[in-house]
């Protein structure tokens, strides 16, 4: 960038505020919603919905609970005024729902707006004009008393058509658009003008909606200047303070929850940020951030997975896949720290007795979402020994001992590096078998029966002898054994025939699933003279059989190996 370029720019005003209290505050309910995804959303598309989108998109704001919906700007065109006819005159507007019309502080725009709410139960009507001094210079050339009027003119003719309606009942709401770039004494003066057209009570309050139209400042200015706002207007009680931040620094989010902690009771915004420029507040992501502090946000995200391909749908706008809570790589992890962490703490929250989610990298249970957790963990080239393992096991049932974990994990690290890509979860599986279930050389079993067993419980005694028919670089022979038990009895047998010394150190078991044909896996691994370790693994629905499966699977890879040690993973 030009170095001299950055002389055009200068900070933006802060507001001298040092009363503020909001910095020690925290949000603990949720606040009123207002989805504007059929208004400032819809006009904001390369192609604005028709009808047809309109109304899925009506449904699913409908099936998330949103009580408050701008369904338009009735007077803008014709597609937008059908749109509330429809709503009304097919009745599909539910009991407990308001609807909200947006329209300019302009006498035939406002004469339109109602007319095309007639026959509706309840509705918002929603005023406003611009206030900010950039706007007041350079668009409309008026002066503070000249806005002033324009807005107390629109108040006063929105109170009149009203009259006309008496089947309706109306609630008024009116926006100093780009408040953030108002000075705070005139946005006071200009509400406080159209509050004492529009004479609210405290059991009728009227919704003073607060924009940041275009996104001026840090978050923390935003919340000064709706504190500000709050602490002095007269008539507080008599107003609900809405906001409707946009999204131009990126701080949308921000900006909506400190303002909340400053006063605000109200949030206008839409899924997934869709809106003009840089977007508008994402109320998903809001109110997940809500949740994950343990407040209900009073809004129903259980499956975000049907909500972004209506939204896609809809909007023909993707939704990013690195996007909070609902974007498709969210809930993943290809670097190996960040897979060895996760599995450890999805291993303790399964067994741990406390209420609460707290597993590393993962702020919300994807479940709590409708996102699996099949997706959680992805291998990749980055990806290490605990992301291998967690696959083994929520994928297959594999829980391999985590002594064994460097040594496979080691296995698929190559595969990554020899293939450039992620594996799927299948193309692990079948490495486990290829690398240990699948070893027949130079040692393979025919048959294994126990001879005789004997157990003196009150000597703690134990004797085995066995008798093994195995197949040796292509030559049948059979073996037998005796020993403390079967494994160690087939162990004895066994090093009568291998001419190198080894030993056994480690021994698994577990079930692999359940019902009568149930089979159990066997790890063990075996340690050669110089020290070097190699695990194998065996399965069978006899856990001896699986147990004699695993300890040959260690002694081909150890043969294969010529005593060197295997390659382990970090």
């Amino acid at each position: 960038m030009n170095p001299e370029a950055v002389k055009k720019y200068r900070r933006y005003p802060t507001v001298a505020f040092k009363e503020r209290t909001w910095p020690d505050r925290v949000i603990e309910k949720a606040p009123i919603w207002c989805s504007v995804d059929l208004r400032d959303g819809n006009q904001a598309l390369i192609q604005p919905m028709n009808m047809a989108k309109k109304l899925e998109m009506w449904e699913l704001l409908l099936s998330i609970g949103f009580k408050e919906i701008e369904v338009g700007f009735p007077s803008a065109s014709q597609v937008e005024y059908d749109f509330a006819r429809t709503l009304i005159e097919d009745g599909l507007i539910p009991a407990d729902v308001s609807i909200q019309v947006l329209t300019q502080a302009r006498e035939h725009l406002i004469r339109r707006t109602f007319e095309s709410i007639k026959g509706a139960r309840e509705v918002i009507v929603h005023l406003y004009n611009s206030t900010s001094t950039l706007q007041r210079d350079v668009v409309f050339n008026m002066s503070r008393r000249e806005i002033i009027d324009l807005a107390v003119r629109g108040a006063r003719m929105v109170k009149q058509e009203a009259q006309k309606y008496p089947e309706t009942t109306f609630r008024y709401q009116y926006s100093p658009e780009s408040f953030s770039g108002t000075e705070m004494d005139f946005a006071v003066e200009i509400c406080e003008a159209v509050m004492d057209v529009w004479e609210p009570e405290r059991d009728r309050r009227v919704i003073l909606n607060l924009p940041a139209t275009v996104e001026l400042n840090t978050p923390n200015v935003f919340a000064d200047q709706i504190e500000w706002f709050c602490s002095h207007m007269k008539n507080r009680d008599r107003a609900i303070i809405s906001v409707h931040t946009h999204n131009d620094r990126g701080c949308a989010v921000a900006a909506t929850e400190l303002a909340l902690m400053a006063g605000a009771e109200r949030v206008e915004g839409t899924l997934f940020g869709n809106g003009e420029r840089t977007g508008n507040v994402d109320i998903v992501t809001l109110a997940l951030n809500m949740f994950t502090h343990g407040v209900n946000p009073e809004l129903d995200l259980h499956d975000i997975t049907r909500l972004t391909e209506v939204f896609e749908k809809v909007n023909r706008i993707p939704v990013h896949i690195r996007h909070p809570y609902a974007g498709e790589l969210v809930y993943t992890a290809f670097s190996g720290s960040h897979q060895d962490a996760i599995n450890k703490g999805m291993n303790r929250y399964e067994t741990a007795q406390s209420p609460y989610w707290e597993v590393p990298y993962l702020p919300i249970d994807p479940s709590d979402v409708g996102r699996t957790y099949e997706s959680i963990i992805r291998i990749n080239s980055q990806s290490g020994k605990g992301g291998v393992a967690y696959i083994m096991d929520h994928e297959f049932g594999i829980k391999m001992p985590k002594e064994m974990h460097p040594e496979f994990g080691a296995v698929v690290q190559e595969m990554t590096d020899r293939e450039g890509r992620e594996l799927q979860a299948d193309e692990i599986r079948g490495a486990f078998r290829q690398t240990y279930l699948e070893l027949h050389q130079p040692y393979d079993l025919v048959s294994f029966h126990v001879m005789k067993r004997h157990s003196d419980r009150k000597e703690e005694l134990s004797f085995a002898e066995v008798e093994v028919v195995l197949v040796c670089d292509g030559r049948e022979m059979t073996l037998t054994g005796t020993g403390n038990g079967p494994l160690d009895a087939f162990s004895s047998a066994l090093k009568e025939l291998i001419e190198w010394d080894w030993s056994l150190c480690s021994y698994h078991e577990h079930a692999l699933n359940t019902g009568s044909h149930a089979k159990a896996v066997a790890y063990i691994e075996v340690e050669r003279s110089n020290g070097a370790r190699y695990w194998g693994a065996g399965v069978d629905t006899d856990i001896i059989i699986a147990s004699v499966k695993a300890l040959l699977s260690s002694l081909n890879r150890a043969s294969a190996n010529n005593g060197k040690r295997p390659a382990t993973a970090s």
